[in-house]
């Protein structure tokens, strides 16, 4: 039996899932409030319990979820009685069995893994883990298409056959001491790719990666050795000429606008064109892209727009409203922003500022997950939102989804890593 503290985490569902395909018993706890990667656990059957250190038997292998540190009660029983892998200890050593291909980056993860996983399964059995809590696995799977998060050097414990880096951007700065100790987790991790690395050369510290294998760059400039040529895009999609070195490969026609897009596109297309993919059959695959969930999620209920996005970082949050304000010029963009992790807000607080402020409103919503002040950085909401102007706390209840009603007709941006999208059903209510 494995079991899972913290089964409810994004890589942590996913693997659930994976382990109960393969034909294991799978169990595990995590808090009671409901949480978007429990679906698919519920729909498999797999248990999921009340944390309580009686649930650990001493017959269990034990995966422990990167939120819960060797305090938390039920660790502290796992260890004295059971097997034990942190998390990312155990996808390190169930990689092996697969020819792995990862994606890194502080953005675009989870979109570029679903991709790479589209792509994958139109040549080859493909097996995935993505941070939706998506997962697949079975024992014909030849491949295996893994999203290899940064948090805390992790990565480090995997060693794929391919690698694909979508850019380097300080994250996780109550572990990370700068920017360059964060850079050196990639450069320690590209050494550990077995045989190719494609990365975002447009990026300056992408730039600045020395690399033990062959490696490709790809982005938006001609000095990269993938690029796009002649880009037209409507509403809706885009079409571009691939190159590599100046040489055309491929006419491409995508349902996908903009250009953070476009890029994660592009390293898929470099490893599609590297293991000699038929590029007809790629593009099919791209044009049956389902996205991720709670990426960039649109959905219109009486005549109002709702956004449902996992951003967490000022990147992400810019690049969300931006991306709100291109696609409904003629609307309101209301900004609900719930953040994850007071260090991060504290560190990031002017770009948080900054990113808001493209919103006409801005709501702002309490820090309330497990690990949100674990490293001691203690504040609350009302440290971003006195450096906002004409920012708004809200309450996570119906009182605060009633606010939230008067902007009917209007565009609803709703971004955390965490559970916002309880408050928007009760918004739809209200509508």
């Amino acid at each position: 039996m494995y079991y899972f503290i913290g089964i409810k985490g994004t890589g942590m569902a996913s693997l659930a899932i994976m382990l109960h395909d393969l034909g294991y018993e799978v169990c595990g706890s995590d808090q009671e409030k409901h949480f978007f990667t429990e679906d698919e656990l519920v729909k498999r059957g797999i248990p999921i319990y009340p944390f309580d250190e009686n649930n650990i038997k001493e017959s269990y292998t034990v995966i422990i979820g990167n939120a819960f540190l060797e305090d938390f009660p039920e660790v502290i029983k796992a260890r004295e009685l059971c097997k034990c892998y942190r998390y990312h200890e155990f996808l390190g050593e169930l990689m092996k069995d697969y020819r792995t291909v990862t994606v890194s980056g502080s953005h675009g993860k989870t979109t570029t893994t679903t991709l790479a996983k589209t792509v994958l399964s139109e040549f080859v059995k493909t097996g995935y883990l993505i941070g939706d809590g998506e997962g697949y696995l079975d024992k014909d799977c030849e491949y295996l298409c893994v999203e290899a998060d940064e948090f805390r050097r992790h990565f480090i414990a995997y060693h794929p056959e391919y690698a694909i880096i979508n850019n380097i951007e300080i994250d996780h700065v109550d572990y990370f001491k700068d920017e360059t100790d964060y850079f050196n987790s990639y450069q320690e991790f590209v050494r550990n790719v077995k045989e190719v690395v494609f990365y975002y050369g447009d990026d300056e510290w992408c730039q600045k990666l020395q690399f033990v294998t062959p490696a490709y760059s790809f982005g938006l400039s001609e000095e990269n050795d993938y690029y796009p040529a002649n880009v037209e895009t409507d509403s809706t999609s885009s079409s571009f000429d691939l190159m590599f070195r100046g040489k055309k490969l491929h006419h491409y026609h995508v349902p996908f606008v903009g250009d953070h897009l476009l890029i994660d596109i592009l390293g898929i297309l470099s490893l599609s064109n590297y293991m000699h993919f038929d590029q007809d059959r790629v593009e099919k695959a791209l044009q049956s892209f389902k996205g991720p969930k709670r990426r960039y999620v649109i959905e219109e209920y009486k005549q109002t727009v709702f956004v449902d996005d996992y951003a967490h970082h000022p990147t992400e949050v810019k690049v969300t409203i931006e991306a709100s304000r291109k696609r409904y010029p003629d609307r309101k963009i209301i900004a609900i922003f719930k953040p994850h992790r007071a260090s991060r807000v504290k560190y990031f607080a002017q770009q948080f500022r900054d990113a808001l402020l493209l919103a006409d409103e801005v709501y702002l919503l309490d820090f309330t997950s497990i690990d949100d002040k674990q490293d001691g950085t203690d504040i609350d909401i009302s440290y971003l939102s006195q450096r906002i102007p004409g920012s708004h706390i809200l309450s996570e209840d119906e009182e605060g989804a009633k606010l939230l009603a008067q902007y009917r007709g209007e565009c609803l941006v709703f971004m955390s890593s965490k559970d916002i999208y309880n408050i928007a059903q009760w918004v739809k209510d209200f509508l």
